[in-house]
């Protein structure tokens, strides 16, 4: 079978798109990504998986996305897929929409989070749900990777087989390492007694950065932040370098900036605890890395984290946009090493039961080619 995998940027192939386009290579089928060119996509080509680069936009511009759309109905004309597997919120309902308009026998989904449940206006909610139903239409496979957000696919009747998949990360990657632990903290100079708080994720206000920042200081002084990622190109919204170049001057050495990092397994084998402060997500795998490599995890009481962290057992959940409650939560894994301990085995326990890349791309590959019903 001929699948195209469509996505919006290069970040979500690379980071979500590119296992499954290996489990399926793997499996016979001939498989090529469609998404935004940039240069997170130079590894899946030297692995020697196609990607075809169009202009996909994140933004609402009908302009952005009429280009979009006719470069999809172009690529699929051209591919003549069997399958188009679409990801995404706005490329998803595109490349749906523009597979039926080709013609493709069949048409998958996975929703890695519904703009109708984030934040914003009423009528932007509304106008994303009916959009949602309408794809759903023409949409043969549904998955969603929470198991929340399949239920609310079923329940507000945009697709009445929505099924929950789960994400996954490898193991084989993502464990503890005693050795890349003493080596980045040598070399990031974290002094004895010192515990590090780390973040991965894009530096957006929806990740909940303002609240982080905010709840550091009120966090015990041998607590030291580092913060991976970097702002895509693509993403919308206020740009937090004031934000952070103030916390900066707040916080001083306690506040580390490491950028984009391809090394994430070794930092979170070389961290405390993990934290994603975020106001909404899908199923988020950064929770699942540091899980799967012995961190507690300090997460907001939303879709997708709320489904992965058990609170009390494997880390602390608290409200989005709350920094007292944030730092409370993050100061009492700082101050009690047993606590983390705990948490942290416990959390690796349940990623390794739920979570894991083998387990979910055979679900996922079956799902697609009908061996899983």
């Amino acid at each position: 079978m001929k699948i195209l995998e469509i996505t919006n940027v290069d970040f979500s192939m690379r980071q979500f798109l590119f296992p499954l386009m290996q489990a399926l290579r793997a499996e016979g089928h001939e498989v090529a990504g469609v998404c935004a060119d940039g240069p997170l996509l130079a590894q899946m080509r030297a692995d020697g998986l196609r990607v075809v680069c169009v202009p996909m936009s994140r933004t609402l511009s009908l302009r952005a996305q009429w280009r979009a759309w006719r470069a999809l109905v172009r690529v699929i004309r051209a591919e003549k897929p069997d399958m188009v597997h679409a990801h995404m919120p706005i490329s998803g309902l595109l490349a749906r929409f523009a597979a039926r308009w080709c013609g493709v026998p069949r048409i998958a989904y996975t929703c890695h989070g519904f703009l109708f449940n984030q934040p914003g206006s009423r009528v932007r909610r509304v106008a994303a749900l009916v959009l949602e139903w309408l794809a759903g239409r023409v949409t043969d496979i549904y998955l969603t990777v929470s198991e929340e957000e399949a239920r609310d696919a079923r329940r507000l009747g945009i697709h009445r087989h929505a099924t929950a998949i789960g994400n996954g990360r490898d193991p084989a990657t993502f464990h503890p390492d005693p050795q890349a632990r003493a080596r980045l903290r040598a070399a990031l100079d974290v002094r004895e007694g010192q515990v590090v708080i780390l973040a991965v994720s894009r530096l957006v206000r929806a990740k909940g950065y303002p609240e982080l920042l905010a709840a550091m200081e009120r966090v015990p002084d041998n607590a030291v932040l580092w913060i991976v990622g970097e702002r895509l190109p693509s993403d919308r919204g206020a740009d937090l370098a004031a934000c952070f170049a103030a916390a900066r001057a707040r916080l001083g050495a306690r506040l580390v900036f490491l950028g984009y990092r391809e090394d994430v397994a070794a930092l979170m084998a070389a961290a405390d605890i993990f934290t994603l402060p975020s106001h909404f997500e899908g199923l988020p795998m950064s929770v699942i890395e540091a899980m799967l490599c012995g961190l507690p995890v300090v997460s907001t009481t939303i879709r997708g984290p709320r489904e992965q962290v058990v609170a009390g057992e494997t880390g602390l959940l608290v409200a989005p946009g709350n920094a007292a409650a944030l730092a409370t939560a993050l100061g009492r894994l700082v101050q009690d090493a047993t606590l983390r301990e705990r948490m942290g085995a416990a959390g690796r326990a349940r990623a390794l039961a739920r979570y894991t890349q083998a387990a979910v791309m055979a679900r996922v590959t079956a799902l697609l080619t009908g061996r899983l019903t």
